[in-house]
């Protein structure tokens, strides 16, 4: 008699169980259909709940690397008031300007596309330059004309400068690197904003983490053979949270070769290399990401939460085995705060140029010697300051060093 009731309730409790967990398999499968809908709503719509994100990253080139120059006549640098041969476009041609930091170049509408005009103004030279990409550099060049206006920046820029660039429309949901270009469409994230429903690269594994900055700064071409259909220099069809490799390959690299892309070591030659270069480095080894350095949502310089030597000390620090044993004048040997004692000077020197006579810093963080960049015709760290010396003499004064292996440094 005393069972009936015990099985009575141990029925019921079986039944709640299978009720809840149909309710919770019903509600589970929306959610994740509704997250395959998810569309793209533009930055303006993150603004409300993440003000200081927004207001800092509206401060950033990424926010304001092309621009209107009707609606933003500040953002206009070239000199548009004085003849210059080499500029052969007046300013009401342009519709886009592109730059801000070494370059800016400008961009005219024909049709639904843009395409770049044949002169760029040298931010720090104050002075117009020739722009157009020759043969034999860039691998998309063959699938288009030789002229700048056969091609446009769809195919070449676009997809990176902004969010949702349509391959058949050439219509964006905004202009510029917005919010969603690293965090993914965000409209279920605006209608109910919860962490499941919004990529945050913080917390993505370091590969995928990484490949949220490197789809847009590095070199590389489709994994498909590309046609004049398909040259896009971009990872087409990539979002945040996604592994770039399985949109994108980065530029082959080959050992003792020099060429547009590439320094015999395998630094990078050129601009935009930076995510080639930090995959071959043990920081990208180590897992850290470009957001350790970087903070994306800040306007400071090259997004850099501190300056000098204070960035990389705080991690590279006596109690870290990679950090310096000593001061670091004495790892330098160079005067503090000089030049020369900035760790970015020999691990990270300006030798990938962007625009004539200026370049920008490599990123494997290797030291290399200078019988290295001698070999591979790199621009040597140490006879760019100390002007009228040889790489054989600063060789010789490295080897002298008794905090550097001889045998590493004559390398």
């Amino acid at each position: 008699m005393s069972s009936r009731p015990t099985s009575t309730k141990s029925l019921a409790a079986r039944i709640i169980a299978t009720v809840a967990f149909l309710l919770l398999c019903l509600t589970s499968k929306p959610l994740l259909a509704d997250t395959a809908k998810a569309h793209f709503t533009g930055s303006e719509a993150c603004k409300s709940c993440h003000l200081k994100a927004y207001e800092g990253w509206k401060k950033t080139r990424m926010a304001n690397v092309i621009r209107d120059p009707k609606v933003h006549s500040e953002a206009v640098l070239g000199d548009f008031t004085h003849a210059d041969p080499i500029r052969t476009f007046p300013l009401d041609e342009v519709a886009f300007v592109y730059g801000s930091r070494f370059k800016q170049r400008y961009f005219t509408k024909r049709g639904n596309d843009y395409f770049p005009e044949p002169a760029q103004w040298d931010v720090k030279g104050q002075r117009w330059l020739p722009y157009h990409a020759e043969a034999g550099t860039d691998w998309w060049l063959p699938f288009y004309g030789p002229s700048n206006f056969d091609r446009p920046t769809g195919p070449t820029c676009d997809g990176c400068h902004s969010v949702n660039y349509d391959l058949q429309t050439h219509q964006v949901t905004e202009w510029n690197v917005g919010c969603e270009k690293c965090h993914g469409p965000g409209s279920l994230h605006v209608a109910r904003p919860t962490k499941a429903n919004i990529v945050n690269p913080e917390t993505l594994d370091y590969v995928r983490g990484n490949d949220t900055c490197i789809q847009c700064h590095s070199q590389g071409r489709p994994l498909t053979e590309p046609t004049k259909d398909n040259a896009y220099d971009w990872p087409v069809g990539y979002l945040p949270g996604d592994r770039l490799a399985d949109f994108w390959k980065l530029e082959e690299l080959k050992p003792g070769t020099t060429n547009f892309f590439q320094f015999a070591d395998l630094t990078g030659h050129k601009n935009r290399m930076q995510g080639n270069d930090f995959v071959q480095s043990n920081m990208y080894h180590r897992q850290l990401r470009c957001f350790d350095c970087h903070q994306v949502h800040s306007d400071t310089v090259s997004n850099l939460p501190v300056s000098g030597n204070a960035l990389c000390l705080g991690c590279h620090n006596k109690e870290n085995p990679a950090g310096l044993k000593g001061t670091v004048e004495e790892h330098t040997h160079h005067a503090a705060n000089s030049p020369g004692s900035q760790c970015t000077a020999c691990h990270m020197p300006r030798i990938e140029q962007t625009i004539k006579g200026n370049a920008v810093a490599a990123h494997t963080f290797r030291f290399i010697t200078p019988t290295a960049m001698e070999q591979s015709g790199i621009p040597s760290a140490c006879t760019s300051c100390h002007t009228g010396k040889s790489n054989a003499w600063a060789t010789k004064a490295l080897v002298s060093w008794s905090t550097a292996s001889p045998w590493r440094v004559a390398q």
